[in-house]
């Protein structure tokens, strides 16, 4: 059985995006291109996403799997033992989260008293799944899952005072990146310090070890070209992804 790029996508329940990039990297090729260009998958690229799609639950990034399932002597089955083990772990993981929502309906109720730990815990879970769900797929396939994962974890190790600060910094960020865009030049010391500011707000995020020059100006780039990043600096100000991009551009030149 053959499969049309917009069928293989709704069985895996993943995007016709993804399917094109995965082509892109030479992740997962298509088994042929038909006479009107369309991408037609076999029964053997289908296998082949299953195990892509495996390791992603692993939160291993596309390079990696790449790596792994192009090596000569690949074996399937032990790969699926591996996949079963993974597995069972992340599921406890999740079971202890349902306890944790549990636990808030249930003081939501008044039935329970919940500590201020335990509510702050579920709201940083709130705020990684919502950014997950929203932004999930292009920031994983542009760092890798294992940087987006590093990334939740230090959120979620945050305590509430760090939470606050980082809070007030961005909030900081965007009064001075509404400032700086009012007076037009991206070179100017206010524009500057708006990169200053960034920088110090994306490492309360970003994995140690992880900041680059080139990093920040990918990200920057992407807040332009992805109109649901552009839209949240439009609000603060307007042109103010673009202006973001062209004050880092100068500031990494630096």
């Amino acid at each position: 059985m053959e499969y049309t790029i917009n069928s293989i996508a709704k069985l895996a329940g993943i995007s016709t995006r993804s399917l094109r990039y995965y082509d892109e990297i030479d992740l997962l090729k298509p088994k042929r291109i038909s006479s009107n260009k369309y991408r037609i998958y076999s029964q053997k690229e289908v296998d082949r996403l299953q195990q892509i799609l495996f390791y992603k639950e692993l939160d291993i990034g596309l390079l990696e799997i790449k790596a792994i399932i192009d090596v000569k002597d690949f074996d399937c089955q032990k790969a699926m033992e591996d996949h079963l083990v993974s597995l069972k772990k992340k599921r406890r993981k999740i079971e202890t989260l349902i306890i944790n929502v549990e636990k808030t309906i249930l003081s939501l109720k008044g039935d329970k008293e919940m500590s201020n730990e335990e509510k702050f815990a579920g709201f940083k879970k709130k705020i990684v799944k919502e950014n997950d769900e929203k932004y999930g797929e292009e920031i994983r396939m542009k760092y890798g899952d294992n940087t987006i994962e590093e990334s939740n974890k230090k959120l979620m190790e945050m305590t509430e005072k760090q939470f606050n600060n980082v809070e007030e910094l961005g909030q900081e960020l965007n009064r001075t990146l509404k400032e700086a865009v009012n007076t037009g030049d991206p070179a100017s010391e206010l524009a500057q310090e708006v990169c200053n500011l960034h920088k110090e707000w994306l490492t309360f995020y970003w994995p140690k070890g992880t900041y680059s020059k080139e990093a920040h100006l990918s990200l920057a780039q992407m807040y332009c070209e992805d109109d649901r990043f552009k839209e949240y600096y439009e609000k603060i100000v307007p042109n103010g992804a673009e202006f973001l991009k062209d004050a880092l551009k100068i500031y990494c030149e630096k």
